[in-house]
């Protein structure tokens, strides 16, 4: 994999990966390696426990019934976890399938990895369940994100740990 992204890190040296310098990897929880999970746990809590000021219980035990899709950027010092979303087929969170703990490193937020991994994920729950409807727990903050991607949002805000969410379909 060759990096060709222009844009730096946010430490002014560093290369962001392009959306197309990203390794996809589709697992269930029983194909991760412990390598692999502590990646995800690493990076989720990170973003949402540590950096959006969330104290809240990311074990939440769904995990295992989930598709896990992780994006790997290959550099110097080895891989390193750059991007994840957590997909349920229907029935397991919802009626519908959905996506949730949609995730980038922060030091790859404005290289467009963001929408490549929600392309992604779109992509691989309609291989999934072709045709089917997507639900989503959105942060507020990120519904015109959503938005651009087909959803609607279908309720009122409402807090969740502490931080305003809609949910939304596709």
């Amino acid at each position: 994999m060759t990096k060709t992204s222009g844009q730096t890190g946010s430490d002014g040296g560093t290369a962001l990966p392009a959306a197309t310098d990203v390794f996809w990897q589709w697992s269930r929880f029983s194909e991760l390696t412990p390598d692999d999970l502590y990646a995800a746990v690493q990076l989720r809590e990170a973003v949402f426990v540590v950096e959006q000021q969330c104290p809240y219980a990311d074990a939440d035990g769904r995990d295992p019934q989930a598709w896990h899709l992780l994006g790997w950027s290959e550099e110097q010092n080895g891989r390193s976890l750059v991007a994840y979303a957590r997909i349920f087929e229907p029935g397991i969170r919802y009626t519908e399938s959905s996506i949730g703990r949609v995730v980038t490193a922060p030091r790859v937020r404005g290289s467009g990895l963001g929408r490549a991994l929600m392309a992604e994920a779109l992509r691989r729950v309609e291989s999934l369940v072709p045709g089917q409807p997507i639900k989503i727990a959105a942060q507020r903050r990120l519904e015109r994100f959503y938005l651009d991607f087909g959803f609607r949002t279908v309720s009122e805000p409402y807090e969740d740990d502490g931080i305003l969410h809609v949910d939304m379909l596709r």
